[in-house]
């Protein structure tokens, strides 16, 4: 049964509004410091905050099986409602570091009935086609963590509390959307009581497990490079002093366009094949980590941001199609458990890498150390040919 045309819009929007939430902190991070006399090192601690709350609600969601025993529509919109009200929080005027940290805490625990769940949706409503769909879905993801930098760059106009107040409002318009538009999907098959061993039975399911780790091996780098965009560029303004950059929109653009990268990477994957294509992004993301340091020694800032805008595409043009193996090697009636564990994992490694480059921008100033970021690509796609998932 082929769904209505406006289901996979809808779920599109909803992922957008809703994810902003994700780097809404990173965004306006110079005024938090500022505002409440924060450390310069801050930006890689409230990522981190996000990034756990994401890991323990993702982890507890997975163990209770949340999506797949209660109607994922509703679960999006209660967990949208409350990520909202957390992000929100961030404004008020007694807060500190502490309380900083906890509120992106309990937004990222919140993301946790967001993300995944978007995903799972989209898999009860498209059995064929879903790597197309996931395209859209995560790029909805991407231009939603990118979208606090583009508000950022309108700071000018709008105070940076607007940036806070602008994307909790998003978040509730998400949750509405998918609570009143779009029903329980028709492939969707409940489990009626909670079943522990789910959580780690999926993993006995050797592509299933393949298709892990190379997801694990994308993510190590992932949000580790979204965190430290701006950084990046920060970096090349102060070794070439010459050079004056729009740091929040050129964070903004590099970081969205992988929104687009999802999408025609879920178009390739239907002819070239979800599998090959997943590799080759996951292949080509890691030499951008293995050459990032020659980059910086060019002093032409144009090669070096469409190095960047470059890297902005790769780095994330596997992530919806890697989440479609994960999907398709699940078996129906576990497969929101399956995606929430998958990205519970993928998180927890998130926080490894963000805090080891945080640490170590501490301890050094040279621009090798992005190159640490290789470390999770080589191994995913070491694990992936060695479970010879890719016919290539």
């Amino acid at each position: 049964m082929k769904p209505p045309k406006f289901i996979l819009p809808i779920i599109v929007i909803s992922q957008f509004c809703c994810t902003s939430l994700w780097f809404a902190g990173n965004s306006v991070i110079n005024d938090l410091i500022l505002n409440f006399n924060l450390n310069a090192n801050t930006l890689g601690h409230l990522t981190s905050a996000v990034q756990f709350g994401f890991i323990i609600g993702t982890l507890l969601f997975a163990i209770l099986t949340i999506a797949d025993r209660f109607s994922p529509s509703k679960v999006f919109f209660i967990s949208a409602i409350l990520g909202a009200l957390f992000n929100l929080g961030i404004i008020h005027s007694a807060n500190n570091l502490s309380s900083l940290l906890t509120l992106r805490f309990f937004t990222g625990f919140f993301l946790a009935g967001i993300y995944p769940v978007g995903m799972k949706i989209a898999a009860d409503y498209y059995n064929q086609g879903l790597g197309k769909s996931l395209g859209f879905l995560v790029g909805a993801l991407v231009l939603g963590t990118a979208f606090p930098h583009l508000l950022k760059d309108m700071s000018h106009t709008f105070l940076w509390k607007s940036v806070i107040l602008a994307t909790s409002s998003l978040a509730l318009l998400g949750g509405l959307l998918m609570f009143f538009f779009v029903p329980n999907g028709p492939y969707r098959k409940p489990i009626l009581k909670t079943d522990f061993s789910v959580f780690l039975g999926v993993f006995k399911n050797s592509e299933f497990r393949a298709v892990a780790f190379g997801y694990f091996g994308h993510m190590w780098e992932l949000y580790a490079f979204w965190t430290f965009v701006p950084m990046l560029l920060i970096k090349y303004s102060e070794t070439h002093s010459q050079t004056l950059l729009n740091i929040p929109m050129l964070s903004f653009f590099i970081i969205g366009i992988g929104g687009l990268a999802c999408v025609f990477s879920g178009y390739i994957a239907q002819n070239k094949g979800t599998k090959k294509i997943a590799f080759i992004a996951l292949l080509l993301s890691c030499i951008c980590c293995l050459i990032s340091p020659v980059l910086f020694t060019i002093a032409n800032a144009n090669v070096f941001i469409a190095f960047l805008i470059f890297w902005g595409i790769v780095v994330i043009a596997d992530s919806p199609l890697l989440s479609t193996l994960v999907a398709q090697n699940a078996a129906p009636e576990i497969k929101g458990t399956a995606l929430t564990i998958v990205n519970c994992i993928g998180f927890a490694i998130t926080i490894i890498s963000i805090q080891i480059l945080t640490k170590m921008l501490t301890l050094t100033t040279s621009n090798s150390i992005f190159a640490i970021l290789a470390l999770g690509p080589v191994f995913g796609l070491i694990m992936l040919k060695k479970k010879k998932i890719f016919n290539l």
